[in-house]
Order: C-alpha cells, then sequence, then structure tokens
C-alpha cells in the first residue's frame, strides 16, 4: 500500500497525490464511475484523500468535521491500519462530505472499548460539487497514530469503499476472497511502502 512521503505541510485545497482508482467491486464487477483514493505523510501527519464523480448518499446525521458513529451504513470511504506483530488495528471511516468516525480493534471485530471515542487531533475536510461528484479528505497526527497502533513502515493496511447506497457496493484495495464482503479480515492488509516524491497521478486499475 503507497504512501506518498512529502517534504511540505500539506493543506488541504493545495493537495497533491497520488490517486489509485478502484474500479471493481468485491466480486470482482466493474463499476462504472470508480472511486478512487491517495495516501501521504508529511512532517506530521498522516493523510487519507477519497474521490468519486458521482453524487453520494451519505448519512443523514453527517455533518462536515464532526465525529458520527455508523456512517458505514451509507456511502463512505474507509482505511484500515493494523500493527501485524500486536494484531491492534484501526479502522477510520470517512464521509464525502468530511463528517468521520474510528474505532480500534484488538482481534479482527473484537472492539478494544465498546464506547465511540473521538481521537484527538483529527482533521476532515469535504467538498460537494453541484454535480455531485466530491472529494474528502482527513489529516492525523501521526504520533497519535504511533501509539494507538504502531504506526511505521512495518504496518499493513486496507483502502475500501461503500458506494451507491441503498443498493451498497463494497470497494476493496486489496484483492478480495470468495464470500461475502468482510472489510475486517485483517490477513488481507497489505504493508505499507513510503514512496520518497515522483508520483502526481495514476489511471484507475483493478
Amino acid at each position: 500500500m503507497l504512501i506518498e512521503k512529502k517534504h511540505q505541510p500539506l493543506n488541504w485545497g493545495e493537495l497533491d497525490l497520488a490517486l489509485f482508482g478502484l474500479q471493481k467491486d468485491w466480486y470482482g464487477e466493474p463499476i462504472e464511475v470508480p472511486g478512487a483514493f491517495g495516501l501521504a505523510i508529511d512532517h506530521g501527519s498522516f493523510w487519507f484523500v477519497a474521490t468519486r464523480q458521482k453524487p453520494a448518499q451519505i448519512h443523514p446525521q453527517a455533518r462536515p468535521g464532526k465525529f458520527i458513529p455508523e456512517l458505514w451504513k451509507h456511502d463512505v470511504a474507509e482505511f484500515f491500519i493494523s500493527d501485524p506483530e500486536s494484531g491492534r488495528y484501526l479502522e477510520f471511516n470517512l464521509a464525502p462530505n468530511g463528517a468521520w468516525w474510528r474505532a480500534e480493534f484488538t482481534a479482527p471485530r473484537v472492539r478494544a472499548y465498546e464506547e465511540d471515542i473521538e481521537m484527538p487531533g483529527v482533521k476532515t475536510f469535504g467538498d460537494l460539487t453541484p454535480d455531485g461528484s466530491w472529494m474528502a479528505a482527513a489529516s492525523i497526527p501521526l504520533d497519535i497514530l504511533q501509539a494507538r497502533v504502531n504506526f511505521g513502515a512495518q504496518s499493513h493496511m486496507n483502502v475500501t469503499m461503500i458506494i451507491d447506497s441503498p443498493e451498497q457496493r463494497f470497494l476493496t484495495a486489496t484483492p478480495a476472497p470468495e464470500g461475502e464482503p468482510d472489510f475486517h479480515q485483517t490477513d488481507l492488509f497489505q504493508p505499507v511502502r513510503i514512496h520518497d516524491g515522483g508520483l502526481t497521478f495514476h489511471e484507475p486499475t483493478t
């Protein structure tokens, strides 16, 4: 899973990240309008960017920048970061308008704590255009990720999306196994690769 390393602080509205397309769903069926995502780190933050050129069905209680549970019941972009040594992992949900949620797990679907607790220092952004296209981003302090899930070069990740609610379709950046969609299969998470410069954009890939 490629993460770009940036030597200047990133800012919403001036993001220049490689974008990787998600053009097939969990079952291998093509998506007419792909989703796309980008990952980066700067000196102090981890950045997650997601976009799609089609209107989204957003959780009715989602408000820009607000912490809202159960975003996954509607259109959402997600990432997962795991510590392979401990098995602990983080799930982060980002709605197209910038609402967000996160939880930590000690094993697949085993919550580290049941209550929903905001992660300090998170900043999120969302841009919905008149034609329905959207782009959202989240910025999370690196020291928080390091403290919670030992984030670093040894980490494993996956990026996923849920689109076309209420007839939901499930997209995953890692190859999906047979069976029903399940984003919590930590053995499917890929090692991170931190890339220092050079890339600007990628056409959508499978």
